[in-house]
């Protein structure tokens, strides 16, 4: 119809590497009017960087998400909303070399995310990240991107349910690289945040092996072998590759 208004879309889109590189994912979620995710979807990456997966994060979603609406998107990834906000104007200019001339990193993911934000209204919108009452659209979508990573496998809002907590597919996780399953990205917790010094005061101990686990109170807020986060204060016990959830020991 002549002069209709074309409803705003909110979205989240998310990246995980479990290695950084290492088994990785993407996800995009998109809300209804209700700011309740409607359509998402999450696919895997092989072994990639968590750069890759945040900015296939955003290329999937862009090509998803209806051009001739306005979109508002929510990320926690400071490095991929900067590369399309503030460095890809000058990156274009110096043809295609940073500011220390060296080839620009990820040059095709950018390239083809340039060409899908022309002429479309756009805003980006940082959120940080594993933040307790934080974006549920970020959240959402962080959840989907490391369930697919863990898993690499294809899923969405087709198959009629929601991604399940990591918890239950951690079993299932490939491995490679380090062996490290947290992700260390721009604005993002890392995995160390209870070694030298990020952990204080013994709760209770135990013996190695087999036994219960020695668990500490987190200095710092971190993300555990199982890809979940864990927040400054709670118990953590010491894992083979890092510290992190005691029941994943």
């Amino acid at each position: 119809m002549i002069g209709a208004v074309v409803e705003r879309i909110i979205a989240a889109c998310d990246g995980a590497s479990k290695g950084n590189p290492g088994p990785a994912a993407w996800a995009w979620v998109i809300a209804d009017d209700g700011g309740e995710p409607t359509r998402w979807e999450a696919g895997p990456l092989g072994v990639a960087t968590n750069n890759v997966a945040e900015l296939t994060a955003l290329e999937r979603l862009l090509s998803a998400a209806d051009p001739a609406a306005p979109l508002e998107i929510r990320m926690d990834s400071q490095y991929a909303m900067n590369a399309v906000t503030t460095w890809l104007p000058n990156w274009k200019r110096k043809g295609w070399r940073t500011a220390a001339g060296k080839p620009v990193a990820n040059q095709e993911l950018v390239v083809r995310i340039d060409a899908l934000l022309g002429g479309r209204d756009i805003e980006f919108r940082y959120v940080p990240a594993h933040q307790v009452g934080g974006d549920r659209l970020n959240d959402f979508a962080d959840r989907a991107a490391s369930h697919a990573a863990v898993v690499q496998e294809p899923a969405g809002s087709a198959a009629g349910s929601p991604p399940p907590p990591l918890s239950a597919t951690t079993s299932r996780a490939p491995r490679g690289g380090g062996g490290r399953t947290g992700s260390a990205r721009p604005g993002k917790a890392s995995s160390g945040g209870a070694s030298s010094g990020g952990a204080s005061g013994s709760s209770s101990s135990g013996s190695s092996g087999a036994g219960p686990a020695r668990t500490l109170k987190a200095k710092y807020a971190g993300r555990c072998r199982c890809g979940r986060p864990y927040a400054a204060g709670e118990l953590i016990a010491k894992n083979p590759d890092g510290w992190g959830h005691p029941d994943c020991r």
